[in-house]
């Protein structure tokens, strides 16, 4: 079976109404995050980052890269931002999948599983987990390499993306 990581969010500026408590988790949960990437390109797994293009459709990833690096967290993000050669995907919406090509991408790829990351977990990953599925992807939520706004609802999303979605959520 081939697996891609697909990081959702994670280069972004923290420069928004839940930024404070996202930066927060997203710093005690750093070491999944690059663990995860780590283990990846270790292995030979297609890394893909699927962001939020801002309102900005121009799909200058090193622009966006840049400006994450400037903000807060920038030094977190850095840790995992694309290389080149690696898959980036602006995105509108809360879903990966939602008006991108990121499902030609990975059929393209030969991808039947995705290992799922990024922030929020009860936003924009959860979303793009329930989009994956609906598409037939096998779906791995590595929730040690997720941030969260609210641990209480994030726990809620996470009991729903596998008993109810049918994806499979790796605590590590």
């Amino acid at each position: 079976m081939r697996d891609a990581l697909v990081l959702v969010d994670v280069v972004q500026t923290f420069e928004h109404e839940d930024g404070a408590q996202l930066l927060e988790s997203f710093r005690s949960r750093h070491a999944g995050f690059v663990a995860a990437v780590e283990r990846a390109r270790g292995a030979g797994v297609p890394v893909v980052y699927a962001n939020d293009n801002f309102g900005v459709w121009d799909g200058d990833a090193p622009r966006l890269v840049r400006s994450a690096l400037e903000g807060p967290g920038g030094e977190h993000v850095e840790a995992m931002s694309p290389r080149a050669g690696e898959t980036f995907v602006v995105k509108p919406r809360y879903s990966a999948f939602d008006h991108t090509p990121l499902d030609l991408i990975l059929r393209e790829l030969g991808i039947e599983r995705l290992l799922l990351g990024g922030m929020s977990t009860e936003g924009c990953v959860a979303q793009t987990t329930i989009d994956a599925r609906e598409l037939g992807f096998k779906v791995t939520v590595l929730a040690s390499a997720c941030a969260t706004i609210d641990e209480q609802v994030e726990q809620v999303a996470l009991e729903y993306l596998e008993r109810v979605a049918g994806a499979f959520v790796e605590c590590v």
